[in-house]
């Protein structure tokens, strides 16, 4: 069969800009060999991301017959699945493989993206270069993340917004915004601390006495108001009047309010996530899926507290995996017995691993023989939901789990997995401030997620 690439010549230049040639394979490729759809389109996403970069080897990928120096000090426990062993600070995990799946080869593409400022956005958006103009701070020249991205193929117009980041934006990482898509299309970024006995959603809600038709009423004030001063209006001032639009949506619902109330949960059920601002992000994060938010981004880590230069060992055991072992238990425990999983894919990662050997220097600045250093080239993520088949481990590193000996899959494949899952078509194009194009995503689906794999 003959395959004729739909790229003309603006576009192969746009490519070559963009990351030379491999950019336009990658083009091309995205354009001719797209999989089929594994599963019908969920509802949504959560993406927990654990900013700073877990250790993949003190964690999901163990290599307990490596020579002291790469194994560490952990010992690997039998899970729920024959044959697989993981760290024994993730007893409630290891219990509950039977509700997720292990990727192993998780890969970038560049030791130049061994950065957080420069990995995050590529993880955070599904792409495996950045645009020109782009850097370590944010600009509105970068891609866009995958909640502005479904913002822009697919409007709402039920006031919900299409993401939603919590509890804190990760400062001044590039990659969590609609970047050159333009500020229409951002996402929520909170900036709350769930555990402060201050901290109110009254935000989210009418004030007490206000009623819905006296909101309708001031807005079809607003409304005659707008039509008189139409002329001439600026495109900043007709985003703002889409804002308003969204407020008022939002508010006559009523259903975000009641969300972000947590003291609506029992009192157990906030225990079983822990009484710590990890646990009750996962915990609201729930909740906001559970009202319809499609993309939900759990930041754990302000804004890179899995970055274990130094005392990896003491900082994986005393804080990092207890916390995220039961809060991230408490999560797909609750997702599943309500069957919101089913509707929802799960995908907890960082945005790469850890240098396999300890003490381990890449050339960043905070180097120590206790800690591990950044490693882009082999790292592991947890997939759940949304027809993931559960209890698998797919891929399988080295011995010394520095790179992949199976197929490694990118920061492109997740996101073609994101996307596909949501039923967006992977060949949308979206444009930016110059009306230049580009297609939403150029990797390809983790078909192995959905069926079986060699542990």
């Amino acid at each position: 069969m003959q395959v004729k690439p739909m790229i003309g010549r603006r576009t192969a230049l746009q490519a070559i800009g963009w990351g030379g040639g491999a950019a336009l394979c990658g083009r091309v490729r995205g354009t001719e060999t797209r999989p089929p759809q594994s599963t019908k389109p969920a509802r949504s996403v959560l993406f927990v991301f654990l900013a700073g970069g877990p250790s993949h080897i003190d964690t999901f990928d163990m290599k307990p017959e490596a020579p002291a120096e790469i194994r560490g000090e952990f010992q690997s426990i039998a899970t729920k699945t024959p044959g697989f062993r993981i760290c024994e600070h993730l007893p409630l995990l290891a219990q509950r493989t039977h509700k997720y799946t292990v990727v192993r080869t998780l890969s970038l593409k560049s030791q130049a993206d061994a950065v957080h400022e420069l990995a995050t956005p590529l993880v955070l958006s599904g792409t495996d270069a950045r645009p020109p103009g782009t850097g370590t701070v944010w600009s509105r020249n970068d891609w866009p993340c995958y909640a502005a991205a479904l913002d822009f193929v697919r409007p709402r117009t039920d006031g919900l917004p299409s993401g939603i980041s919590l509890p804190y934006r990760l400062e001044p990482f590039p990659g969590q915004d609609a970047g050159f898509l333009g500020p229409l299309f951002d996402p929520w970024q909170l900036n709350v601390d769930l555990n402060n006995p201050r901290y109110d959603p009254q935000a989210m809600r009418l004030p007490d006495g206000f009623s819905t038709q006296r909101l309708a009423q001031r807005r079809q004030l607003l409304q005659r108001y707008r039509e008189h001063r139409s002329a001439g209006k600026t495109a900043v001032q007709q985003q703002f009047s889409k804002h308003q639009q969204r407020a008022f949506a939002l508010l006559s619902r009523g259903t975000m309010a009641q969300a972000f109330d947590l003291e609506r949960e029992p009192a157990a059920v906030r225990a079983r996530y822990g009484d710590h601002i990890w646990g009750q992000t996962l915990l609201l994060s729930r909740r906001l899926i559970e009202t319809g938010v499609p993309i939900v981004q759990a930041n754990l880590g302000h804004p890179n507290y899995w970055d274990t230069h130094t005392e990896n060992f003491k900082g994986h055991k005393e804080t990092l995996l207890p916390r995220f072992d039961r809060a991230f238990a408490a999560l797909l425990d609750d997702m599943d017995s309500s069957g919101l999983l089913e509707e929802t894919l799960v995908i907890a990662m960082g945005e790469f691993g850890r240098t396999p050997k300890i003490g381990g220097n890449v050339g960043t600045p905070t180097y120590s023989p206790t800690g591990r250093d950044h490693w882009v080239f082999c790292f592991s993520g947890l997939f759940a939901g949304a027809g993931v088949q559960p209890g698998q481990v797919i891929g399988r590193s080295d011995r010394t789990a520095s790179y992949p000996v199976t197929e490694s899959y990118h920061p492109s494949d997740v996101g073609a997995t994101i996307f596909s899952t949501l039923g967006v078509d992977l060949q949308r194009e979206i444009h930016d401030r110059l009306g230049r194009p580009y297609l939403l995503n150029d990797g390809q689906v983790i078909q192995t997620l959905y069926g079986s794999a060699n542990t």
